[in-house]
């Protein structure tokens, strides 16, 4: 069983900064792929960012250009930096890793992001 959990977030105001990271348990180097999701009330999960234990990385339109999916190798984690955040950013933001052999998927628990003045 691979664990998955997220840390960070928090109240964050527009136009602020925050990192949320994303630790695994299991082998990052064996997953196919890394993805942020985040929800809003009402709203189905949608993928934020998605990244592959190859390093390739895809955004939602939304976010392009301020949210960045990265690997950290020495801390077996998946972050995602978030820039010039926006109240529409607001929102339960989920890890997700998917292995091939299986397939198999685990979700960390949720993280909640408000962006607010």
């Amino acid at each position: 069983q691979v664990r998955v959990m997220e840390s960070g977030g928090g109240l964050v105001q527009p136009g602020e900064s925050t990192t949320l990271s994303c630790a695994v348990s299991g082998s990052i180097s064996s997953a196919h792929t890394m993805t942020w999701y985040r929800q809003t009330p009402g709203n189905q999960r949608e993928a934020v960012a998605v990244i592959t234990s190859g390093g390739s990385a895809h955004y939602l339109d939304s976010v392009k250009g301020r949210f960045t999916i990265s690997i950290d190798n020495a801390k077996n984690a998946v972050l995602l930096q978030m820039d010039n955040l926006k109240p529409e950013d607001t929102a339960v933001y989920y890890c997700n890793i998917h292995y091939p052999i299986g397939p198999q998927q685990y979700w960390g628990q949720g993280i909640q992001v408000t962006v607010s003045p």
